[in-house]
């Protein structure tokens, strides 16, 4: 007799468009278990999350109750047929792509969710009676969870936003009711006003947890869209708390009911909960402008790594997103077109570098929070500039408390969201059988699904609701290559191997989302399988920074004798040679998958060696340049024309290239993660000032390469390498276009030119089109003003001292 199974795929995303949906499963077409798996065409509808969703019905032989049956859905994508389930069996030994359930009986429903970003949490549920909010949270462990809500009180609600241990600021409590897999779901009817949506907006509320061990633990939703508080207080640990929700640490604070389908009307909104509202299809709708179209090529970008909190020098205690729109018209006039935003996901603190997060779905209240993050995104579009988030999911933050750590348990072998091997009995100390991976924090449990599951569905929703371009994941290598044991440093091989699974997992489905999605790893391993398809075994990324590259041009942070350090050693002043052989071998390297830099937030004064005893800490570009001298008269001539050469150098390579903010204005003051805010700059003033030469250079050698086919090309030719005379020229030709960057950085000019030999440069003419020694970037004018002509292999330019020309032939 036929058993109805009903098969449901859910996304989770309102905005995703998937094509061809269908069910396969290890099934013939008469029902019956088989090898050669059947498929049919799953029917879209809209399920109760409003999101679309499919779904699709099989009769299978009640002969196979009680068998254990595998099904998959794959999708049509521009890539061809791709699975459409990106999650792989939580075992070590198995990468494969599909479900498993056994047969029970008629009507039986089986469902899979791409993400959980509609499924945890609190969300709205439509339904014949209307649309009620359901609350959701993953505690496997838990004796009982309660759904907790508090109140503010005061003018404009000031007052409140925080739970107390021992139940202080809780208003009502409501009962959750637990499924087979752990997730704990409220019921409407069981909650005041009958669970009606739109009286639970802006709710503020927690998670009253009965642990295994019987103990009471409140705690965020860590699926919150929004965690109340701007400030740094946390009221359990002190100073005394004014009661005042703006001082609130988010980390530790209440969580908040938003509609993920409204936007603020206004950027900024006095009144708290807000009251006037855009739907978001509307606040969307005139996003681009179709003559300035937004890069979404790794090849056409020209990245500028921009710190928010780190804006406002002279103006505000920290920047936020407020300051970061007027900042836009700026980096337009500059003429980058993608900016990578250090993590904005809701971190420890009142201001920060952002790379210990808490809550992967909330952006920082501190800096404006998610409705004024989408007005930032809509404006950065319509300047034609991509948005990259940098994200974080090799560690949590150092802090944990109302949020991952202990969430239902307090032994460390049942900590839900960190990786434990064994049992503490295995150990001398209660954290050895924690994962440490060379970041900050215990290594997240990644064999579990919903801990994978959590980022993946924070990503999901960063490009789905705020139309995010592309990612920056932080540290990479600390999730499939750094894993070891806390006990005794030994290699933790599970570890290694399920960070490698859910960073496939990830790649997978943020291709799904948005095929044209820009993922970018900061890996160190130099792996080639980080920039590899999913399908031929990779992980899946676009490319990776090249660190590498940083560090035989620039080098201030390394006493590394096998790297090149071109700028370090130049800083110097004197006329030792300069190993330009083994920049030249890293240029090459960098050609396809990687981004290069000349200056990162973490070269920007934060990194350090010792020498002779003493630390060495990193500086800015053209700090390093001079090695610290004044940067005053000829010393600053000298550090202009030097860090000309090494922006060039990146700008003209293969690579797509990227800086620091300040770079383009002779940023000068070290920017280190704990006292970044004393160390703001101006970067707008230093433009109208004395950084006016630098950005004039800068916007030359951007428009360039933006204008140029050859230049935004991996082509590249290494025409002349010469280490005595710290030279080095290559050739990028592509599309008919042909180009020659002859770079120096020696403190003499070949006032009378200076032959380069190479059999690619055949006979032809050739013009100046860029040369760092022009009188408008502060040079002393030795250009090439006439046509150079190439005859027998060879051509003669003229080079000043520290100065890149860059010819095309004509």
């Amino acid at each position: 007799m036929p058993i109805p199974v009903h098969f449901e795929y859910r996304t989770g995303l309102r905005h995703i468009v998937l094509r061809d949906v269908r069910l396969a499963g290890s099934w013939d077409d008469r029902g019956r278990p088989s090898a050669q798996w059947t498929s049919v065409a799953m029917e879209p509808f809209v399920a109760d999350d409003g999101c679309p969703a499919f779904r699709a019905t099989v009769a299978l032989d009640d002969a196979a109750l009680g068998a254990t049956l595998r099904w998959s859905v794959s999708t049509e994508t521009i890539a061809g047929t791709v699975s459409a389930m990106p999650t792989e069996q939580s075992v070590a030994s198995s990468s494969d792509q599909h479900r498993e359930f056994v047969l029970r009986g008629p009507d039986q429903v089986e469902r899979y969710f791409l993400t959980h970003c509609r499924r945890l949490g609190a969300n709205p549920v439509l339904g014949d009676d209307g649309t009620r909010v359901r609350f959701a949270v993953w505690a496997p462990n838990a004796r009982n969870v309660e759904l907790v809500r508090a109140t503010l009180s005061g003018p404009n609600n000031e007052k409140g936003g925080y739970i107390f241990d021992d139940g202080r600021g809780l208003d009502t409590a409501t009962p959750m009711h637990r499924d087979d897999g752990g997730i704990w779901t409220t019921v409407a009817a069981e909650l005041p006003d009958g669970g009606v949506w739109d009286r639970y907006d802006h709710t503020l509320y927690m998670y009253r947890i009965t642990r295994d061990d019987g103990s009471i633990a409140y705690r965020t939703d860590l699926f919150s869209r929004c965690q109340i508080g701007s400030g740094n207080v946390d009221p359990a640990r002190g100073p005394t708390w004014c009661g005042c929700r703006k001082s609130l640490d988010g980390t530790k604070s209440c969580s908040v009911v938003v509609d993920p389908g409204n936007v603020t009307a206004t950027f900024e909104s006095p009144a708290f909960p807000e009251i006037r509202w855009t739907k978001e299809d509307e606040f969307w709708q005139d996003e681009h402008d179709p003559d300035n179209p937004v890069p979404r090529r790794l090849e056409d970008l020209i990245i500028y790594e921009l710190h928010v909190d780190g804006l406002a020098a002279g103006r505000s205690p920290r920047g936020t997103l407020a300051d970061a729109m007027a900042f836009l018209p700026y980096l337009r006039r500059l003429g980058v077109n993608a900016v990578e935003l250090m993590p904005l996901a809701e971190y420890e603190g009142w201001a920060s570098w952002g790379y210990g997060s808490s809550h992967y779905l909330a952006i920082e209240y501190a800096g404006g929070g998610r409705d004024q993050f989408k007005w930032f995104v809509r404006e950065c579009h319509r300047h034609g500039i991509a948005v990259i988030m940098d994200v974080v999911y090799n560690h949590y933050i150092a802090d944990a408390e109302r949020a991952e750590w202990a969430y239902d348990s307090t032994a460390p072998e049942r900590n839900i969201w960190y990786w434990y091997e064994g049992r503490p009995s295995d150990y001398s100390f209660r954290e050895g059988g924690y994962i440490d991976n060379e970041s900050t924090g215990w290594a997240p449990r990644f064999w579990e699904e919903n801990v994978r599951k959590l980022f993946i569905s924070s990503a999901a929703m960063l490009v789905d609701e705020f139309h995010v371009d592309g990612f920056r994941v932080d540290q990479t290598t600390s999730l499939h290559g750094y894993a070891k044991l806390h006990a005794d440093g030994r290699p933790a091989h599970g570890a290694r191997t399920f960070g490698q699974k859910f960073l496939r997992e990830w790649t997978r489905t943020m291709r799904l989302v948005r095929p044209d999605v820009i993922l970018i790893a900061e890996d160190h391993s130099g792996w080639p399988a980080v920039t590899q398809p999913t399908a031929a075994g990779g992980l899946g990324f676009d490319a990776a920074w090249y660190a590498e590259f940083y560090h035989q041009l620039v080098g201030d942070a390394t006493n590394d004798t096998a790297r090149a350090r071109l700028l370090k050693f130049a800083g110097y002043g004197d006329d030792r040679p300069l190993n330009m052989t083994w920049f030249a071998g890293t240029l090459t390297a960098s050609a396809r998958g990687h981004v290069v830099y000349h200056e990162s937030h973490d070269e920007a004064g934060n990194s350090s060696y010792k020498e002779n005893g003493h630390t060495v800490f990193s500086a800015r570009t053209i700090v390093t340049a001079v090695n610290g001298a004044p940067l005053i008269g000829a010393t600053r001539g000298f550090a202009e024309g030097r860090t000309r050469v090494v922006a060039g150098l990146g700008l003209f390579g293969p690579a797509t290239p990227m800086f620091f903010m300040g770079e383009e204005v002779g940023a000068r003051e070290p920017y280190r993660y704990n006292d970044f805010i004393a160390h703001r700059e101006d970067f707008e003033a230093l433009a109208e000032a004395e950084g006016a030469r630098l950005f004039r250079y800068y916007r030359a050698v951007i428009a360039l390469r933006r204008g140029s086919t050859a230049l935004r090309s991996h082509a590249l030719d290494i025409l002349h390498v010469h280490d005595a005379n710290r030279v080095l020229a290559f050739r990028r030709a592509d599309a008919g276009q042909e180009l020659v960057v002859v770079a120096s950085l020696s403190n003499h000019a070949f006032a009378d030119g200076y032959r380069i030999q190479h059999p690619l440069l055949t006979d032809g003419a050739w013009r100046e089109v860029l040369n760092s020694d022009a009188a408008a970037f502060g040079g002393g004018d030795m250009i090439n003003a006439d046509r150079v002509a190439s005859a027998h292999g060879a051509l003669t330019v003229r080079l000043a001292a520290n100065a890149v020309a860059v010819l095309q032939r004509v």
